[in-house]
């Protein structure tokens, strides 16, 4: 048996478990096993790994940047995004670590944008967080300019000095927080919502519910909406990828 599983601190919304037994049940895979790790601390990956026996790993919140340490090697872009969401395990127990993340992001958000000129397009990217990390790298590749939103001066903007001219020069925002995920479901980001118009799009990496407050707010004045299904999806098929094609030892 070929055994997969997601590590993250609460993993109760997660879909990754269904889908991937979805996946072999649809597709007659036989062989493959997928399980959900909640662990209190990233220290207790070690343990974890030992009695396991697992070959392949999805890394979420919070976990996606602590986890570098314990890899033994580190794709190329995973590297520079300083972010990792995906490791294959060697026979041998050796670690590399891989972000998909960013191939989902890319995908899911051209679809958003559809035939919008992407040059005429500037960015708030909510959060500073792993997930974070892989879509700024994205919009690097984009070249969609951005800016970062977080609680912290020294990062970026701060949600308290957003002005509604802010939001109506940012005609795409993208939720990387957890605000809004299942059962908090009365939570967004703070926002002048007002500044959302219908020339803008919303991006939320929340997946379920399946439309948040972040969303539902922006769908109110105009914007056109998506969640994070679309790139959960293709950032997990990247993964199966990877754990079928990559012979790491």
């Amino acid at each position: 048996m070929h055994k997969l599983g997601l590590i993250g601190e609460k993993l109760d919304y997660s879909f990754s478990k269904s889908y991937f037994e979805s996946k072999f049940k649809q597709e007659k895979i036989e062989g493959w096993s997928y399980e959900l790790f909640e662990l209190a601390n990233i220290h207790l990956l070690p343990q974890l790994l030992a009695q396991s026996s697992l070959v392949g790993i999805n890394v979420t919140i919070p976990y996606k940047q602590a986890v570098l340490k314990y890899l033994h090697a580190i794709d190329p872009v995973a590297a520079t995004i300083g972010a990792v969401n995906t490791i294959a395990i060697s026979d041998a127990g050796l670690l590399k670590g891989y972000n998909t993340d960013a191939i989902g992001f890319r995908e899911s958000l051209l679809y958003l944008l559809g035939d919008s000129d992407i040059k005429d397009i500037k960015a708030l990217v909510l959060g500073t967080g792993g997930a974070s990390k892989a879509i700024t790298y994205v919009l690097d590749l984009l070249g969609i300019a951005f800016k970062v939103v977080s609680r912290s001066a020294d990062k970026g903007l701060t949600y308290t000095s957003l002005h509604k001219s802010t939001v109506e020069a940012h005609r795409l925002l993208v939720n990387c927080t957890p605000l809004g995920t299942h059962p908090n479901l009365s939570e967004c980001p703070l926002l002048p919502y007002e500044g959302i118009t219908n020339q803008h799009f919303l991006y939320d990496l929340v997946y379920n519910p399946q439309k948040s407050l972040f969303l539902q707010r922006g769908e109110a004045q105009g914007a056109a909406i998506l969640n994070g299904q679309h790139m959960l999806v293709s950032q997990a098929e990247a993964a199966w990828r990877i754990w079928n094609q990559i012979k790491y030892r």
